[in-house]
């Protein structure tokens, strides 16, 4: 038996290296650290799903796992195709669809062979080559995986040899199968402008749940493509099955959500195809967008460290290196400022302690100048009534008071009030025959057309050429897409909203050619293009507009589901009723900023932010790098609480929240730390302590093994409410 197993073993290590044909059951396992993709190819050439769960100690048992499990009948169409194609034996939600030059609707796709590759460092990269035996349609499934963060990612490629054009009516990147389970749990986000990332549970039922989104560009604003399904029974921070996933695409997306009447679930997600049948060239090559999962055994804390991991490691810009501390003048100044102001500002960046001075909003157009959302967008030019001497003067007085000048851009906007739109007006994306639409008072440029990804190039471009010394861009992105259409793309229309998102990409791959390492936030009118499709060419993401410190608790908690720490920008601001303690408190829980007026400030508030700023310089590698936990979530408890604990385990960071003021509400019990050393001893103690106060905890000596098992009460109360507490091994 054993040389037996020994013997499939090594068949299936050639197979899965693409140096066998195809033969009947062939397996195709793709593993990770704890999970197994596994992939089979059936008698018929048909590529299937036959398990995603935890990896098996023995690959050979593999084979023997579709056996276990009842299929539908034949005449039911229900089947667990790997990627799935519409018109043929398919009577389920499919996953590539396409119209053939003769008008044929039916596609089959036949396994053809497959390869992996090792890329090092624990990533390896299956391809398998499926074709349509009909017609000369051929598409290549690839499945990256990352061993050490136990993370997946799934795409396409599709092209063709048929004599015109074939239509793609849908186009899925990823197709995973789940087996029947007693239930599935859905987890997602809805929101609005500042009200983003409101979760929601419910139980799947059998039909199709769908969530996308139709905006073509910030198309995150109503809901997130990230989601996360629980298998059995919906899992805490620390226990159940639980898959994440997401696409990597910041245009127009869908996630189907499909139980079948055998209880086995289909997640389909890619490119949505809500007006957007895609024509494809004769040898042109379509890429889908990759869809990333992961799936933890031990709860939502689990995958979420796994995407932390994952997303510093291989999907944030400098995901492993240092962020810019940094005063930005919107909310104190609006558009209503000038160089003296700005001056002014800027010194005040010295005098605060941040590493950067970001002017925002306001700075262009003269023909139209910009003193108000509704013109000027297109025209990026120094106004000169307000910044007679250029941003190069800005430039030169941040450098005199030793910090680093940012700027606000919305490269992809014009306003109609604008010379831009009056010379190029066949650059907007604007149907002819309907009336202009606004969105914030502005249209979205047309970046399906080169030239207007050139014009987008050289905004960026022409502002380092002549301020070579600029160091950070803010890149908003404040208008969705009204009355598609393009007057470059003439009678392929429903390509559109895709090679938008392609252009945008396009543009950004040439800014970080030549400026790869100049740190830039993504914005859009708050979390409206928070994915990671996006987020390898921005250091960090601004999560909400809405900065009212209690609000943001709760924003802060849901995105960290995905996204770690050191990717979202919190800002300090007026909003909010909170002492200058809370918010400063809440903002450091990422890549602490400020938007306010300095010189407004009171001696006290003044020396607790400098004092806050230091403080976060010795944690700010654990708060960036470290492991973080959600311990008491605001949506059930009087008082929120988080922690960072940084890898090696010789530091973590508690923070805690009053987020209910009612009476005699406040961490009345212990909190229950997680992540430390149990055999070792830490001091903890209170920071951030606002002058003349006294702290509200006593510094003290406790192993770990008391601080995960009992826990520490920061003593958080309606008139103490927040409490940070710095925790280091002795």
């Amino acid at each position: 038996m054993k040389d037996i197993r020994q013997s499939l073993a090594s068949i299936l290590f050639l197979v899965g290296g693409g140096l066998l044909p195809a033969t009947a059951q062939q397996i195709i396992p793709i593993s990770t650290k704890n999970n197994a993709l596994v992939l089979q190819v059936n008698a018929d050439k048909e590529l299937n799903t036959i398990y995603l769960g935890k990896k098996l100690a023995n690959e050979s048992e593999y084979a023997a796992i579709a056996s276990q499990y009842r299929q539908g009948s034949d005449y039911t169409g229900i089947y667990n195709s790997a990627y799935t194609p519409a018109g043929s034996k398919n009577l389920l939600e499919p996953a590539i669809a396409i119209i053939h030059t003769d008008g044929n609707t039916s596609t089959d796709l036949h396994y053809v062979s497959h390869k992996t590759s090792a890329a090092g460092n624990g990533i390896s990269q299956t391809e398998i080559i499926l074709k349509d035996p009909a017609y000369p349609v051929e598409v290549h499934l690839f499945v990256k995986s990352y061993e050490a963060q136990d993370v997946i990612e799934q795409w396409t490629t599709i092209s063709h040899k048929e004599k015109g054009n074939i239509t793609l009516n849908k186009y899925a990147s990823a197709n995973l199968y789940l087996k029947g389970q007693n239930d599935f749990w859905l987890n997602q986000h809805y929101g609005d402008w500042a009200a983003e990332m409101k979760p929601e549970e419910v139980r799947l039922t059998h039909g199709i749940k769908t969530i996308d989104s139709k905006l073509g560009s910030r198309t995150n604003m109503f809901q997130p493509s990230s989601f996360m399904i629980s298998l059995h029974k919906p899992a805490t921070e620390d226990e159940g099955d639980v898959l994440m996933g997401g696409l990597e695409w910041s245009g127009n997306f869908r996630n189907d959500f499909e139980v079948d009447p055998l209880n086995n679930l289909r997640i389909l997600s890619g490119i949505n195809n809500f007006n957007g049948a895609y024509k494809l060239k004769k040898d042109e090559v379509f890429t889908t967008p990759k869809f990333w999962f992961t799936l933890s055994h031990e709860g939502k804390t689990k995958a979420s460290h796994n995407l932390h991991n994952w997303a510093r490691e291989y999907k944030i810009l400098d995901g492993k290196g240092d962020r810019l501390t940094l005063l930005n003048n919107w909310e104190a100044t609006y558009f209503d400022f000038d160089e003296a102001k700005l001056k002014t500002l800027i010194s005040d960046s010295k005098k605060l302690g941040v590493d950067l001075f970001l002017l925002d909003d306001g700075w262009f157009g003269n023909k139209h100048p910009r003193n108000a959302d509704n013109s000027s967008l297109g025209d990026w030019e120094e106004n000169k009534k307000k910044l007679p001497n250029g941003i190069a003067s800005l430039v030169k007085t941040a450098k005199d008071n030793q910090v680093k000048f940012g700027i606000w851009l919305e490269p992809e906007m014009v306003s109609p009030a604008s010379e831009l739109y009056e010379k190029h007006p066949d650059w907007v994306i604007k149907e002819k025959n309907r009336p202009e639409y606004y969105f914030r008072n502005q249209l979205v440029l047309d970046l399906s057309n080169p030239k207007v990804q050139d014009f987008v190039y050289s905004v960026v471009d022409n502002l380092f050429t002549k301020n070579p010394e600029l160091a950070y861009i803010k890149w908003d992105c404040n208008a969705v897409i009204y009355n598609a259409h393009s007057s470059y793309l003439g009678a392929n229309q429903s390509n559109l909203y895709t090679d938008y998102v392609k252009g945008l990409y396009s543009v950004l791959e040439r800014i970080r050619k030549k400026y790869p390492t100049v740190p830039m936030m993504l914005c859009s009118g708050g979390g409206g293009r928070v994915d990671y499709g996006a987020l390898p060419y921005f250091t960090e993401y601004w999560p909400s507009d809405n900065t009212d410190p209690l609000e943001r608790i709760f924003i802060q908690w849901e995105y960290s589901n995905f996204y770690p720490a050191l990717a979202s920008g919190n800002h300090v601001t007026d909003w909010g009723k909170q002492s200058i303690k809370y918010r400063t408190d809440v903002a450091m829980m990422g890549k602490l900023g400020f938007d306010i007026v300095v010189s407004h400030l009171n001696e006290n508030d003044l020396k607790f932010c400098q004092e806050a700023l230091k403080n976060y310089g010795t944690l700010n590698k654990t708060i960036w790098q470290g492991d973080q936990y959600r311990l008491q979530s605001p949506w059930d408890n009087d008082a929120a609480a988080v922690s960072y604990v940084s890898k090696d385990g010789s530091q973590s960071v508690l923070f805690t929240y009053m987020v209910n003021n009612r009476y005699n509400t406040g961490t009345l019990t212990p909190i229950k730390l997680k992540g430390l050393e149990g055999n070792t001893k830490y001091k903890v103690e209170e920071i951030n302590v606002y002058p003349g106060k006294k702290a509200s905890f006593e510094t003290a000596e406790y192993s770990g093994d008391f601080l995960m098992n009992v826990g520490v009460n920061p003593n958080a109360t309606t008139s103490n409410t927040s409490v940070v507490l710095k925790i280091t091994r002795k």
